[in-house]
């Protein structure tokens, strides 16, 4: 049965955003990050088709393709376009001019939309693949793919990271508790080795750079740029203090794939007015807990609703109460974070703490599906500390993910070309 269309969602769903967002719109020129500066667009998703669970990493020259997914709250389709920015490993813009970096003009019409079907919350889905015909990066290293409305295409709307390799070099690892600060304790330790046989690797120690993601993590991102080592054409990096994370702990999980009943790890579903609501159980502090593994998606999302032939425009939008029972901490915020967050803490997912209730609360926007989530703390003086070790908890048994990159400018190379690529899981 269709359901009965309502404006009323459509007015609450823009004034939530509008509330979440407007702070966020100031200095968007200077933001690098995954992220979406209009309160108009939702759901940014960026993603191999091939692997759901890889990293946006694409193969210079394969056959693999990234699918970047969005919606736009409303009835009616926006005229978007997109466009690439070639970076250095530090996100910021190369010295590369737009011809040495895409074929054909930079510049791509997105015309695969669609208009979602039997939802209350009525929006507009965007789909773009890269590379396509008239898209195609030519080099290696990282890219930011740019929307904006064609006819202000100095305001973006939203973009999203991607890395582009060239598979010169082999890549090797391993991760163990037995680290420099303790045996089975509550770090992790890695240990990389680069064979640079066929990547012309002259000077390593001046030439290449390596950057390290725990979970695509850009807050606990580190760069190394001394190895420890060199054993022929091989590059060693170990014992250095950089390659040592706090364990974490494993992601926590809820499921809104339907709106008739609850979910994995979900209280009660119920509709409000004008959309449906959600509340997942009550969460509690795992920092003095014992590890319990819990196979997750290293913070991943997937929209989903169990009924739809085709999620991305059958899923619905609705409102996701969290719950955090803690004391308040004080001199800190405290946020839900994910892929779904990218990293940005901000408006949307920063939770309050409700003195009667006695913990942080969130009612977050978010599209039917399956998410991994956690909770971090933000100091709030002027280093804005960013840790998930305080309520998480840092057990060594974590199975995090570990993103690889290798990074080679010579003397005289005017951008960081990206020249391998591993990911790491699984203690040694």
């Amino acid at each position: 049965m269709v359901k009965k269309i309502f404006r009323i969602p459509l007015l609450y769903w823009l004034l939530i955003s509008i509330i979440f967002f407007a702070s966020e719109l100031k200095g968007t020129l200077k933001d690098n990050d995954t992220k979406i500066f209009s309160p108009r667009f939702k759901t940014l998703k960026i993603e191999r088709s091939d692997n759901f669970m890889a990293p946006p990493v694409l193969i210079l020259g394969s056959g693999a393709r990234l699918i970047i997914s969005f919606d736009e709250i409303g009835e009616d389709n926006s005229y978007l376009s997109a466009r690439l920015v070639h970076c250095n490993s530090d996100w910021e813009p190369s010295q590369l001019v737009e011809s040495e970096y895409i074929e054909g003009f930079n510049t791509i019409d997105l015309e695969d939309y669609a208009y979602s079907t039997n939802t209350f919350v009525h929006y507009v889905n965007y789909l773009l693949e890269i590379p396509s015909e008239d898209f195609r990066p030519l080099v290696s290293g990282n890219y930011l793919l740019q929307v904006y409305d064609r006819d202000e295409p100095d305001r973006t709307l939203l973009q999203a990271r991607f890395r582009v390799v060239e598979p010169m070099a082999g890549v090797t690892g391993s991760i163990t508790s037995r680290t420099d600060k303790g045996f089975n304790d509550k770090y992790q330790q890695l240990s990389i080795a680069v064979d640079g046989e066929n990547a012309d690797i002259s000077n390593p120690y001046q030439d290449v750079k390596i950057v390290v993601e725990q979970n695509g993590n850009d807050y606990n991102s580190r760069t190394i740029t001394n190895p420890l080592r060199t054993m022929g054409k091989n590059v060693i990096y170990d014992h250095n203090p950089l390659l040592i994370f706090p364990a974490s702990n494993e992601y926590r999980r809820f499921e809104s794939t339907s709106t008739r009943f609850p979910g994995m790890r979900v209280d009660s579903v119920k509709y409000m007015g004008t959309n449906y609501h959600v509340w997942v159980n009550t969460d509690y502090p795992r920092a003095d807990s014992n590890y319990e593994y819990d196979q997750t998606q290293h913070g991943r999302f997937l929209v989903k609703e169990y009924n739809a032939t085709d999620s991305n425009i059958g899923a619905d939008y609705i409102t996701v109460h969290f719950f955090l029972d803690t004391p308040e901490l004080i001199g800190k915020d405290v946020y839900v974070d994910g892929e779904v967050t990218h990293g940005n803490f901000d408006s949307f997912n920063r939770m309050t703490y409700n003195g009667a209730t006695g913990g942080y609360e969130l009612a977050m926007p978010l599209k039917q599906g399956a998410y991994n989530y956690r909770y971090v703390t933000k100091t709030r003086d002027e280093n804005g500390r960013i840790s998930d070790s305080e309520i998480e908890g840092d057990k060594y048994e974590t199975e995090n993910e570990y993103g690889i990159y290798v990074y080679m400018r010579k003397p005289g190379e005017r951008y960081d070309r990206l020249i391998g690529h591993t990911i790491l899981t699984g203690l040694k």
